[in-house]
């Protein structure tokens, strides 16, 4: 008995110490996201960006969050204070608890399910949630506003997104993500996977609230969102939660699409890399492709944002499924 305590606390303090080195890593990428975005978006519109905290204003994202957690939360007084409060730890939380099934390398996760695909989508869901609850505990008109637009905006684009893993599943044959990086896809289903990237690449800035798509913050409607209210330690955690989901969702590009931590396009000379350093530098693409976005491109109204996810994501998507299907049963290349 004193054997097996003994072996259950330190697999305990094991598994506790992975997690602190994965929320560690992922605040570490959002701090410096912070960074990266505001110098490339200065480098577009030619500026310097942050210079003056640091060497090159590398301790800028340090001092912001320094003055952010130090600042005083103000509650509005009609507000709900309780779900005013759980609302930003909530959507935090969940950001979090995605990285839990992203394998970074062979081997190097902190969970290997099976049914990691829908652990993720289910997590991505109830970020919804978070929003509501600080939409509605905020009592402001614009607050909850903007919670109504983002959580139509993130239910729309679940749908289409949660069609194009269906077509990769299909061509893996597994819901486990260790899976889906090492199954072997033919040229040909590359190919056919292509259009999908492309759409999934457009759904994740909606699914973020990243511009063009980032309508519930629209400043010249709603002044700032469900998150209006909020400030200090309380609107850090959004933040953070807000671009942790974005590194989240880069990753899971990188998962379904890019191939994980393996060489680029299976060159075998490339081997040598560690494959944690292909997995960091494909989310890093995808996550330059976030903020190019940003740098480029105005707002859609909020119409077009719906006419192009029910109206063209939703068939597109929908009917790729059934190619999908079609072409593995006329090819007989079902995994």
């Amino acid at each position: 008995m004193l054997e097996l305590w003994t072996t259950y606390g330190i697999w305990t303090a094991m598994t506790l110490m992975y997690i602190g080195i994965i929320v560690g890593c992922v605040l570490t990428a959002v701090a410096y996201l912070t960074y990266a975005e505001r110098k490339v978006m200065s480098a577009m519109q030619r500026r310097q960006g942050p210079m003056t905290v640091g060497p090159f204003g590398l301790l800028q994202p340090i001092a912001d969050g320094i003055k952010l957690f130090s600042k005083e939360t103000i509650i509005p007084s009609q507000a709900n204070k309780i779900v005013f409060l759980l609302a930003p730890m909530l959507l935090f939380a969940l950001a979090l608890m995605a990285w839990a099934v992203i394998p970074f390398d062979k081997g190097w996760v902190l969970a290997n399910i099976n049914v990691g695909i829908l652990y993720l989508v289910a997590i991505s869901s109830m970020m919804v949630y978070g929003v509501i609850m600080a939409g509605w505990a905020s009592n402001s008109q614009y607050a909850f506003l903007g919670a109504l637009r983002s959580a139509a905006q993130m239910v729309s684009y679940e749908v289409s997104m949660g069609l194009i893993i269906v077509c990769v599943v299909l061509v893996t044959g597994s819901l486990n993500l260790q899976d889906i990086v090492e199954v072997h896809r033919p040229i040909w289903v590359q190919i056919m996977l292509l259009p999908m990237l492309v759409v999934f690449l457009i759904s994740i800035l909606a699914e973020t609230n990243r511009a063009p798509f980032d309508l519930p913050e629209g400043e010249s409607e709603i002044t700032g969102g469900y998150m209006v209210e909020y400030s200090a330690m309380a609107f850090a955690l959004f933040f953070l939660g807000e671009y942790s989901a974005m590194i989240m969702m880069s990753a899971m590009t990188t998962i379904l699409f890019l191939g994980g931590w393996l060489p680029p396009f299976g060159i075998e000379a490339l081997a040598f890399v560690p494959g944690i350093i292909w997995f960091a530098l494909k989310t890093a693409g995808v996550l330059f492709f976030f903020i190019w976005s940003r740098a480029t491109l105005p707002r859609f109204r909020y119409d077009q944002l719906m006419r192009l996810g029910w109206k063209i994501f939703l068939p597109l998507t929908l009917g790729w499924v059934v190619l999908v299907s079609g072409m593995l049963i006329t090819f007989d290349a079902l995994p």
